[in-house]
Protein backbone atom coordinates (compact mmCIF):
# COMPACT_ATOMS: atom_id res chain seq x y z
CA UNK A 1 0.00 0.00 0.00
CA UNK A 2 2.68 2.34 0.68
CA UNK A 3 4.54 1.74 -2.24
CA UNK A 4 1.40 2.62 -4.44
CA UNK A 5 0.96 6.08 -2.68
CA UNK A 6 4.72 6.65 -3.07
CA UNK A 7 4.22 6.01 -7.02
CA UNK A 8 1.28 8.16 -6.94
CA UNK A 9 2.97 10.74 -5.23
CA UNK A 10 6.04 10.85 -7.82
CA UNK A 11 3.85 10.96 -10.69
CA UNK A 12 1.80 13.60 -9.56
CA UNK A 13 4.77 15.78 -8.75
CA UNK A 14 6.20 14.71 -12.32
CA UNK A 15 2.81 15.52 -13.76
CA UNK A 16 2.90 19.00 -11.92
CA UNK A 17 6.46 19.88 -13.28
CA UNK A 18 6.03 19.11 -16.44
CA UNK A 19 2.62 20.97 -16.69
CA UNK A 20 4.94 24.35 -14.57
CA UNK A 21 7.38 24.19 -17.60
CA UNK A 22 5.01 24.09 -20.19
CA UNK A 23 3.08 27.25 -18.98
CA UNK A 24 6.19 28.82 -18.37
CA UNK A 25 7.53 27.81 -22.14
CA UNK A 26 4.16 29.54 -23.21
CA UNK A 27 4.89 32.23 -21.03
CA UNK A 28 8.06 32.97 -22.46
CA UNK A 29 7.21 32.63 -26.08
CA UNK A 30 4.66 34.75 -26.22
CA UNK A 31 6.83 37.67 -24.59
CA UNK A 32 8.95 37.03 -27.17
CA UNK A 33 6.26 37.42 -29.70
CA UNK A 34 5.19 40.37 -28.37
CA UNK A 35 9.09 41.77 -29.14
CA UNK A 36 9.60 43.19 -32.15
CA UNK A 37 13.34 42.63 -33.24
CA UNK A 38 13.55 44.37 -36.46
CA UNK A 39 12.52 47.96 -35.24
CA UNK A 40 14.90 50.25 -35.15
CA UNK A 41 16.32 52.22 -32.23
CA UNK A 42 13.90 54.98 -30.80
CA UNK A 43 15.26 57.84 -32.83
CA UNK A 44 16.89 56.61 -35.14
CA UNK A 45 15.66 55.91 -38.51
CA UNK A 46 16.27 53.46 -41.44
CA UNK A 47 18.84 54.67 -44.04
CA UNK A 48 16.92 54.44 -47.36
CA UNK A 49 18.43 53.95 -50.68
CA UNK A 50 18.79 56.12 -53.82
CA UNK A 51 19.49 53.41 -55.60
CA UNK A 52 18.95 49.67 -55.76
CA UNK A 53 22.73 48.42 -55.74
CA UNK A 54 25.99 49.81 -55.32
CA UNK A 55 27.82 50.17 -58.53
CA UNK A 56 30.72 47.56 -58.79
CA UNK A 57 33.58 48.68 -59.90
CA UNK A 58 35.28 47.38 -63.51
CA UNK A 59 38.69 46.01 -63.81
CA UNK A 60 41.09 44.18 -61.42
CA UNK A 61 41.24 45.92 -57.63
CA UNK A 62 43.66 48.73 -57.21
CA UNK A 63 46.00 46.12 -55.17
CA UNK A 64 45.79 43.05 -57.16
CA UNK A 65 49.88 43.81 -58.27
CA UNK A 66 50.34 43.41 -54.48
CA UNK A 67 48.38 40.45 -53.78
CA UNK A 68 49.92 38.81 -56.52
CA UNK A 69 53.37 39.56 -55.87
CA UNK A 70 52.47 38.23 -52.22
CA UNK A 71 50.89 34.77 -53.62
CA UNK A 72 53.59 34.17 -56.01
CA UNK A 73 56.10 33.36 -53.58
CA UNK A 74 54.27 30.03 -52.50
Amino acid sequence: METAVTVAVILFVIIAGMFLIHRLNVQHAERIGAFRYSDALPGIRRRTRKSPRAAVPKGPPADATRREDRQGGR
